[in-house]
């Protein structure tokens, strides 16, 4: 019978996204992931290399799926505070992008991995808020998603700052998700009042005590 390699890359790929989200690139085992896979670890090398690049490989696949489930749409401060609460949804189902982004922070820094792939679809992303924030700046629009990123990643790996600064009451994540969409449509719609102003020639503060 012919071996079917897309299978096996794709068992290989569920198995090493389990165990890196886990115990990250530096506790991690290629012999746990092959073992959970049911495939021979020789074909993890064959097919991705070291453990690093099916590290590398594992993120990066992670973070265009999750990119790619949950756009950034519609027009206006309210519907980028919609995104953030979708992407919160999103990571309270499944916080494996979390996760392995957090370890690849903590044993790499500010190194990326499969940069050309990720480079492109971040740049993408970033796009598609000045789609939804016209007349936003760039590298703005950057600083806003990166924030409401930061937020929403937070939640799934720092349970326990949650519950120190805030307590473990059972309405928890829906008042999280409640401030943050609140967070991020106001921080979306003062970009909006400073990139009129800036067009009108008025600063932003100016316009206020105007009115």
């Amino acid at each position: 019978m012919a071996w079917n390699t897309e299978r096996t890359k794709e068992l290989l790929l569920a198995a090493a996204t389990e165990e890196f989200s886990a115990n990250g690139l530096a506790g991690a085992r290629v012999d746990r992931i092959a073992a959970a896979a049911g495939v021979n670890k020789e074909r993890i090398y064959q097919y991705f290399g070291k453990k690093d690049e099916l590290f590398d490989a594992v993120l990066a696949a992670e973070m265009i799926r999750v990119m790619t489930e949950v756009p950034i749409q519609g027009q206006g401060p309210e519907a980028f505070g919609d995104y953030a609460g979708r992407l919160f949804d999103r990571h309270t189902t499944d916080g494996v992008l979390p996760r392995l982004v957090f370890w690849e922070g903590l044993e790499r820094g500010r190194e990326t991995v499969s940069r050309a792939t990720r480079t492109d679809h971040c740049a993408i992303k970033v796009g598609q808020v000045v789609e939804v924030l016209p007349g936003v700046a760039r590298e703005d629009a950057a600083d806003l998603l990166i924030t409401v990123v930061t937020l929403c990643d937070g939640w799934p790996v720092l349970p326990q700052i949650d519950a120190l600064l805030a307590g473990s009451g059972t309405d928890r994540a829906a008042r999280r998700r409640a401030f943050i969409v609140r967070t991020a449509t106001l921080m979306a719609g003062a970009l909006l009042e400073d990139a009129a102003a800036k067009h009108s020639g008025v600063p932003a503060v100016a316009a206020v005590a105007a009115d």
